[in-house]
């Protein structure tokens, strides 16, 4: 290894990349975000332990690199139209999540002996949820259009709002010294007007017919959306605020153009692999003969974050109106902190404002929850199982915002097939059933789902099919099929031993995935397996062979 690392920094970033593919396949295997893998990968190479790596500056400049496109895709992706569209329950779980977390975290911080601006910046930096690994982890689930699952999107919007309105105050007081708030806050108002004054002029008169003509070559539409995003992330440095400030508002200002999503697809993969180098860089940097003393802390904030955040969502949804399962699901997406976090620190540190040790202990935390939260999302629904009797606290006597569609009044007749799960599939099945005049009746938890499709005049119920209770109520003794589209095993067996429960003596079909699925789903007695890829793939077939059965060959 000496003799390859003795060619210079070319040789130290092969070995990087080598070492961060290896680490980054165990973490895959092990389920975990690759962004552990990477900061593993820094205290490996770095001079706690191995220490070979001496190209630490050009590290740190792609580090900064990384960073400066990571907001830059976030404002990319948050334009208007998103921002108007987040539901009061979003907003009010967000919220109120983020005040909950800075006013608790912000005393227990203060308690384990921190300054009151560390622990500013500790207990903000508790708030943030990963948007990057929820999304990812729920998308793999296939919840991201389940009510929970856009719920805690909504709420993650309002997370990726407030780091930037945090970012932006906390750099304002940059060289401040021993100004009066009055003054800061003046100033920082003065510069957020004046910043949002040349934002608008930008966004109405020049970027439009700029990004329009970039457009004509897509190498050349790339080159400009990362200089556009390190441009403003350096004016943002220059004007008193930070780079991470200015790259959010670089790609702010591009989000509401027609070509955001190309912008965008393009950049995912330059983000990920520049990200690769800042967490490498902060796993260098980890002074462990200083993080000994914040091993304790860490364990304490680290459960404040896992346990802490999932009851305070779990109580607003449960006080607006929601199952207490719903608010289980939606709370599991907060119980960890983010890659915006440590940013946070880390640029409390380029400004002074605290020292590495804040740092340390914030990657400690988010090492701890990052690892646990993701296994607790991907075993959400039995864990939900084991804890479903203690979390009644979280719900109503009455969740009225589940039950007003329920309340709507129940579909008449006696339905020979009953569909459970309608997201894109069991939607389309139960209006093509309809549409043949088959007696036909769809279940949903999801009230918007269930409303969206009652003004199609289709015959649905709300309700939740894995509660024995409720299946009872439908008219399962005229059944001769109930179809499930539940996207998971956990949810489906569930849902099998309460249909047996209710004494269902019908057939059963499951609509799956991947083969696993299939396989769990026919030993567990169900009649027909659908899979929406091999079926559509067979009927292609099946018309392009008849089609060309028609034709003469030449």
């Amino acid at each position: 290894m000496e003799a390859l690392l003795a060619h210079g920094p070319f040789a130290e970033f092969a070995l990087l990349l080598i070492i961060s593919a290896v680490v980054g396949a165990i973490a895959v295997s092990l389920r975990q975000p690759l962004l552990i893998s990477y900061i593993v990968v820094g205290i490996l190479l770095g001079p706690a332990v191995f220490g070979p790596v001496n190209a630490t500056d050009q590290i740190h400049l792609l580090a900064e690199v990384g960073v400066a496109v990571l907001l830059f895709v976030v404002g990319l992706k948050l334009d208007l139209a998103h921002i108007r569209n987040i539901g009061p329950v979003a907003l009010a779980t967000g919220l109120g999540q983020l005040t909950f977390t800075i006013i608790f975290g912000f005393a227990l911080t203060l308690l384990m002996g921190k300054s009151a601006i560390e622990a500013i910046y500790i207990a903000v930096a508790l708030t943030f949820s990963s948007t990057i690994i929820i999304v990812k982890l729920l998308s793999d689930k296939h919840e991201l259009d389940s009510l929970h699952g856009r719920i805690a999107v909504g709420f993650l919007i309002v997370q990726d709002l407030a780091v930037v309105l945090a970012m932006m105050t906390m750099s304002a007081l940059r060289g401040a010294g021993d100004a009066g708030w009055a003054e800061v806050s003046g100033s920082l108002l003065l510069r957020l007007g004046g910043a949002a004054v040349l934002l608008y002029l930008l966004m109405r008169y020049v970027l439009p017919n700029l990004v329009s003509r970039m457009a004509r070559s897509q190498e050349l539409l790339l080159i400009f959306a990362i200089a556009w995003g390190t441009g403003l992330a350096a004016l943002g440095e220059y004007s008193g605020f930070s780079k991470e400030a200015g790259a959010f508002v670089a790609g702010f200002s591009l989000a509401s153009t027609s070509y955001r999503e190309a912008m965008n697809a393009r950049l995912t993969g330059i983000r990920d692999f520049m990200l690769l180098f800042f967490f490498i860089d902060l796993g260098g940097k980890l002074d462990f003969s200083t993080l000994g003393n914040e091993i304790l802390p860490a364990i304490v904030l680290a459960l404040f974050v896992l346990i802490g955040n999932p009851l305070i969502v779990m109580a607003i949804m449960g006080y607006m109106g929601y199952r207490k399962r719903t608010g289980f699901l939606a709370g599991l997406t907060v119980a960890q902190i983010s890659e915006f976090s440590i940013v946070f620190v880390a640029m409390g540190i380029t400004l002074g404002h605290v020292g590495p040790e804040a740092l340390g202990l914030t990657t400690l935390v988010g090492l701890v929850t990052i690892m646990l939260s993701t296994y607790m999302i991907l075993f959400s629904q039995p864990l939900y199982e084991r804890l479903a009797p203690w979390l009644g606290v979280f719900e109503r006597k009455r969740p009225y915002r589940e039950l007003e569609v329920e309340a709507q009044g129940k579909p008449q007749g006696h339905p020979r097939i009953i569909i459970f799960g309608l997201g894109r599939y069991g939607s389309r099945l139960l209006q093509q059933l309809a549409a043949a005049r088959m007696p036909v009746l769809g279940v949903d938890f999801d009230p918007e789902a269930v409303r969206t499709l009652r003004r199609s005049r289709l015959p649905v119920r709300f309700g939740d099919g894995e509660d024995p209770s409720f299946l009872e109520s439908l008219p399962l003794q005229h059944a001769e099929w109930v179809v499930t589209s539940f996207p998971q095993w956990e949810a489906n067996r569930a849902f099998l031993h309460a249909l047996k429960h209710a004494g269902f003596q019908g057939k059963i079909a499951g609509v799956v995935r991947d083969d696993q699925h299939g396989k769990a789903l026919n030993a567990a007695g169900v009649a027909r397996v659908l899979n929406p890829f091999t079926d559509a793939a067979d009927f292609a077939a099946r018309s392009l062979i008849e089609e060309l059965g028609q034709r003469p060959n030449h």
